[in-house]
């Protein structure tokens, strides 16, 4: 009698519950943005990133321009922006995202970028003239920039920040038992760090996490701890979605009730702002974390 072999099927991926239901892309609003952002040749984070909330945000023309190329050099397990070697980036880019944002009339611009460990600067010089350009066209524009992490290149992130942005964004992505397998090439305690220094350069700071990764509620709340020892004031906090079946499996769903609850533990805390739902991303009602004491 010939043995055939076991084969180990995946696990059936969990059912999205009813709170996890988001907005069509639909309308002219939506129909102009995506217009200007495909005529400009631009990245947005909302398409590589696979974000639910591109219908909502852009339908409010909004949207979050990714600079230096779609091709990140970091392979984290959560994220589906293609990873791999970047080709040479477009030194005209700073004006086309300007322009645009001009042309859009955008009242608070979201600006990000793939990690870029390749280029000595991790990209600060491109950063930097893409800010000054936008606040040039568009004085009246705030804007906030989510960098990534520059590898404790301290002189390549006051570039990044030194520009005029009102908002300085660093996602710490989850807490500090999972980082080696959602972060491989990221160190808790150096994105930490580079909060802290950009808080001590005088800016607004922010950071993001996931949860439903396996996290338990204690580890929240000490990376709330530890964000705002280090001066982080905003913190968004939404349901990790797995992008495809080769992305992290997702642990748990998390309820809104639990979120309700971050959100009033994070303000007790010291956090001045707190962002917390499933749906929420990192530039999600971006606009709302510019000034103090908003959330209260």
């Amino acid at each position: 009698m010939i043995e055939l072999p076991i084969v180990q099927q995946k696990p059936e991926r969990k059912k999205k519950p009813d709170w996890l239901r988001v907005k069509l892309p639909i309308g002219e609003t939506y129909r102009n943005v995506r217009k200007v952002v495909d005529e400009y040749k631009l990245h947005t984070i909302c398409q590589s990133g696979h974000c639910p909330n591109m219908g909502e945000c852009w339908g409010e023309g909004t949207a979050t321009f990714m600079i230096l190329g779609n091709v990140c050099t970091r392979s984290c397990s959560f994220c589906a922006v293609a990873t791999g070697r970047p080709p040479e980036y477009d030194t005209d880019e700073p004006q086309r995202v300007a322009e645009a944002i001009q042309i859009m009339g955008v009242k608070h611009a979201v600006i990000t970028s793939v990690n870029r460990d390749e280029l000595k600067d991790r990209g600060a010089s491109i950063w930097h003239e893409t800010v000054r350009l936008t606040k040039e066209l568009s004085p009246s524009t705030t804007i906030e920039t989510l960098i990534p992490d520059v590898r404790g290149n301290w002189a390549a992130l006051e570039t990044m920040i030194s520009a005029g942005q009102e908002v300085v964004s660093h996602n710490m992505e989850t807490v500090s038992s999972l980082y080696k397998k959602v972060r491989p090439q990221g160190k808790y305690v150096r994105s930490l760090e580079q909060i802290q220094r950009t808080k001590d350069y005088g800016k607004r700071t922010k950071s993001g996490i996931m949860v439903g990764l396996g996290e338990t509620k204690e580890e929240v709340y000490q990376i709330m701890d530890d964000l705002v020892a280090h001066g982080c004031d905003v913190l968004t906090l939404g349901q990790y979605l797995q992008p495809t079946q080769k992305h992290m499996d997702i642990a748990e769903y998390i309820h809104p009730d639990l979120f309700a609850e971050y959100k009033e533990i994070g303000l007790q805390k010291g956090l001045d702002y707190v962002e917390s739902g499933p749906m929420v991303r990192s530039s999600y009602h971006a606009e709302r974390h510019i000034y103090p004491n908003k959330n209260k």
